[in-house]
């Protein structure tokens, strides 16, 4: 007979080392999407909750749906009354504000600020 018989080929027993190669793309893709996308978004929105944390009576505002205002009390936790126009004043969820334009002094009784100005005025100056 000219023709010869075929025959199954067997499982091949480096199946270990293939598994990796095949998914390397794979990891190497979601590595990129983590240091690109995911990691500055998430630090992004680590700095966007401290500026929301950081917002006190009498900073100029920029609200989501673009009202430009003064915070002119702090309701709650969540809740901020901004005026727009002079003896005009809205309430505002505290997750709407998307950028915070000006910042005020922090007021009189803030204790943190009170120690900072002691300890500054207790050291001895040097020449």
């Amino acid at each position: 007979m000219l023709i010869s018989p075929a025959y199954a080929q067997g499982i091949g027993g480096a199946g270990g080392a293939d598994m990796l190669t095949s998914f390397l793309p794979l990891i190497l893709i979601f590595v990129v999407f983590y240091f690109l996308l995911i990691r500055p978004q998430q630090k992004k929105q680590k700095e966007h909750k401290a500026m929301l944390a950081s917002v006190r009576r009498g900073d100029k505002i920029v609200t989501a749906g673009g009202l430009i205002g003064t915070v002119a009390k702090v309701i709650g936790d969540d809740e901020l009354s901004v005026e727009i126009a002079e003896g005009v004043k809205v309430k505002v969820a505290r997750g709407m504000v998307s950028t915070v334009l000006s910042k005020t002094e922090p007021a009189k009784g803030d204790d943190k600020d009170e120690k900072e100005a002691k300890e500054e005025a207790e050291e001895p100056k040097k020449d």
